[in-house]
């Protein structure tokens, strides 16, 4: 089965994005896109943003229901091993830890692809390819 890891900003911009065009299209990776895996990173820092760097910030029980819709998703933990990974690959290929954390969950998961517009579209780590939804 293909599975694609989705990153944080997709969820956002879903959740209620400013510009429509980045809502819309953040909505349609999340209908269209099957297999669908996300982790424990990308809960917690979709609850902080809507919650606290939404303008207004979301009400603490409307983020709460939100993240409980993602977690119908595969989740991958973030656990002691992960983080030692993501620090190895991060010095490897000079990520930020947050994204290398990511790509290694990726990378556990059995992605090929990631979503995200926080990394160069067409990147490849070790057969965890990068698209830009945006771009």
């Amino acid at each position: 089965m293909h599975r694609t890891f989705v990153d944080t900003n997709i969820f956002v911009y879903a959740a209620g994005a400013s510009d429509t065009e980045h809502r819309n299209q953040a909505r349609k990776v999340l209908r269209e896109t099957p297999g669908i895996v996300i982790s424990t990173q990308v809960l917690n820092e979709f609850y902080v943003v809507l919650t606290r760097k939404f303008k207004p910030a979301m009400p603490a029980s409307v983020a709460t229901s939100a993240v409980q819709q993602m977690t119908k998703y595969l989740c991958v933990p973030v656990d002691a091993d992960l983080v030692l990974l993501a620090i190895r690959a991060g010095r490897r290929w000079r990520l930020s830890h947050w994204d290398a954390l990511m790509v290694e969950a990726a990378r556990r998961a059995a992605c090929d692809v990631m979503l995200t517009e926080d990394l160069s579209d067409g990147a490849d780590f070790d057969g965890v390819h990068i698209q830009d939804p945006f771009a």
